[in-house]
């Protein structure tokens, strides 16, 4: 007859055996612009629930290619799918809007206190190569009183495949029609000035704080996290605006459906750079274990998982937008 203390031993073996089963690991890659919330989401998700979700900040590129070969459970990108990319992939993806954000143009500039404005044609000049001073004319003209030096502009980009520079590049093409004759919207465009570049937003985030008289561009949280300057913009009713949740929240709100472009949003208090950045879920997962936590991490993520966003300088959702990704949910079998 065996002990009772051997008998506990075996229980518990059991049990932990068992609970091993029902919390698989969950391995998932993409954009570098939403990681801060994400990591905050999946941390807390794994002590709620015992599930852990493995996500690799590689940029959205990284993230679909990934997704495409079968090498992750889920992607994620801050841009839409194209027709030709959806008909890569083995199972269609169910693409879920997750939280709103903006990019900013951060910059390193010595002896400038107050916070820089920008237009979007200033800023297509620059990244066109026509604007190599921080004291032009089109500067000066946003920033009178502001004492800009004749110093070299140093533009930083990204050096991968990136969601972040799709929005920036879609944003620039809708307000300059030289940078969408010259380049267009791309995830990996065709810059006109080499300038210097770096992987993630947290790339560019530090080579921007390490180089003097640089401008960047990187998703809000990392400006805020690293103390930067970021600058203001006009947006398509005339207002400058330093990006914040209310002004993120008001692009937001003028879409529809989801995937959805709010760069330039016609509303009076839009901040002109906002995005929607999604996840990438299959429609059809075989591990039923796997397709049990991640519908699980998306009822989380569209109700408790919201209430994170506001903390890490990312808004909401609109209502009727998480509404409607409820019902997605079942899209997936």
């Amino acid at each position: 007859m065996k002990r009772p203390e051997f008998l506990g031993l075996a229980l518990a073996a059991s049990l932990f055996a068992t609970a091993a089963l029902a919390a698989p690991r969950i391995i998932a890659a993409g954009a570098s612009f939403p990681y801060p919330i994400y990591s905050k989401w999946f941390s807390e998700f794994k002590s709620e629930k015992g599930v852990e979700i493995n996500y690799q900040s590689i940029g959205s590129g990284g993230g679909i290619s990934l997704l495409t070969a079968g090498n992750v459970d889920f992607g994620a990108s801050d841009r839409p799918l194209t027709d030709a990319e959806m008909g890569k992939m083995k199972s269609k993806p169910v693409i879920f809007a997750t939280v709103l954000g903006a990019i900013v143009p951060i910059y390193n500039l010595a002896g400038v206190k107050q916070d820089l404005k920008f237009t979007g044609d200033a800023l297509a000049g620059i990244y066109l190569g026509k604007i190599t001073k921080w004291n032009d004319a089109a500067l000066k003209a946003a920033n009178p009183g502001v004492n800009l030096p004749n110093s070299d502009i140093v533009v930083v980009h990204r050096s991968d495949g990136s969601g972040t520079s799709f929005v920036f590049t879609d944003y620039l093409s809708k307000v300059s029609p030289e940078w969408k004759s010259k380049v267009g919207s791309n995830q990996s465009p065709n810059w006109p000035v080499e300038g210097m570049a770096a992987k993630g937003n947290e790339g560019v985030a530090g080579l921007v704080k390490q180089q003097p008289g640089s401008i960047g561009y990187v998703e809000l949280n990392y400006a805020v996290q690293n103390k930067m300057a970021y600058g203001l913009m006009k947006n398509a009713a005339g207002k400058f605006l330093k990006a914040d949740l209310p002004s993120v929240t008001a692009a937001g709100a003028t879409a529809k459906t989801v995937p959805a472009s709010i760069t330039n949003a016609a509303a009076p208090d839009a901040y002109p750079i906002s995005s929607f950045t999604y996840l990438l879920i299959p429609s059809k997962i075989d591990d039923a274990a796997k397709r049990t936590a991640i519908t699980d991490f998306l009822k989380w993520m569209l109700v408790k998982g919201q209430s994170y966003n506001e903390g890490l300088d990312y808004a909401k959702l609109p209502p009727s937008i998480v509404a409607s990704e409820q019902k997605l949910i079942a899209d997936i079998h």
